[in-house]
């Protein structure tokens, strides 16, 4: 909802008239300071049903000590079990986080792709040597299992409760090591092991066919492990040129890439996917540069003409999975 042709990045309802007007129908967004409140999501979902769209997925963020396993984790837990129950009481069927020790973006570049426009690469070597932030330290990858042992094992049951899939997005970038911290989400078998911790439908991932490229997977594969599981909660839907996987690729257009995007879809269709699909990291594209206070949020990246492309592409896909 952040860019739909706003200055300030804040949806309004030119914001969700612009995005009702390329065919999309259902929205996804940050939730906010924790805890959420009841009224504020209601506000918030009332405000986009007002443009025909529907809320389907909400970022959950703001718990640090529990990402390091500090004190106060505990607190900060109850207060996503709170926001966890909000979202099940005002209808919200997914919640969407990261478990970062740190996310190593220090790596990414832009690069220049077809007539001028914004690519996002990225290259481990740029950054392996970077030292852990005094603020975040080091963590190793046994710790990282543990801290995310411990939140799963006190909120997937109350999200089960509440009627609320919880969706964890993968590293990304998915390099080996991130300013000295493990990476849980990093590989495949990560993500395997993540769902097997707590065996719910709530304990579920964010799919994104790009970063399994980037990790020298195969994303119809991949698709199929988790889609058959009903662990898929969330689908991020783009594509990526790979030279080594964890540490070199280049994410591209939705319609150039090593992904057949088209298979992708109809792996999710095949699987009856029924979550949102989200055409995410448009590519930088001079209309959008041209607009004024234009920021891309990483090099490389676009706004809403690029999303325009991304959404355009990925109905044209559905449309024709379904029709297969």
């Amino acid at each position: 909802m952040g860019d739909g042709g706003t200055a300030s990045g804040t949806p309004d309802d030119a914001t969700f008239k612009r995005i009702k007007q390329l065919g999309v129908d259902h929205v996804l967004g940050g939730g906010g300071r924790i805890p959420w409140e009841e009224s504020r999501l209601l506000e918030l979902i009332d405000r986009i049903k007002r443009s025909g769209l529907s809320l389907g997925n909400l970022m959950i963020a703001g718990f640090p000590n529990t990402l390091y396993g500090r004190p106060g984790r505990d607190e900060e837990i109850e207060k996503v079990i709170q926001s966890v129950r909000a979202a099940g009481k005002v209808g919200l069927p997914v919640v969407e986080y990261n478990f970062y020790a740190h996310r190593i973006v220090e790596g990414y570049f832009e690069e220049t792709g077809r007539a001028g426009s914004g690519l996002t690469s990225f290259d481990y070597d740029r950054v392996k040597d970077l030292p852990p932030l005094p603020e975040e330290g080091a963590h190793g990858l046994d710790e990282m299992w543990t801290n995310i042992t411990y939140f799963l094992k006190a909120v997937i049951p109350e999200a089960e409760k509440a009627g609320v899939r919880m969706a964890l997005h993968p590293n990304d970038p998915p390099s080996p090591v991130s300013r000295g911290s493990g990476q849980i989400m990093g590989t495949i078998d990560g993500w395997k092991h993540l769902i097997g911790i707590v065996n719910s439908p709530s304990n579920g991932i964010t799919f994104d066919c790009g970063v399994t490229r980037e990790m020298g997977g195969d994303p119809v594969e991949v698709c199929r492990y988790f889609g058959t599981r009903d662990r898929i909660n969330h689908v991020h839907f783009r594509n990526v040129r790979v030279q080594k996987p964890y540490e070199k690729y280049t994410e591209v257009f939705i319609d150039e890439g090593e992904n057949n995007m088209f298979s992708v879809m109809r792996e999710l269709v095949r699987q009856k996917y029924r979550r949102l699909i989200y055409p995410e990291h448009p590519r930088a594209l001079d209309y959008d540069r041209e607009r004024p206070n234009f920021r891309s949020q990483y090099p490389g990246g676009g706004g809403y003409a690029a999303f325009a492309f991304n959404v355009g592409y990925a109905r044209a896909m559905l449309q024709a999975a379904l029709t297969v």
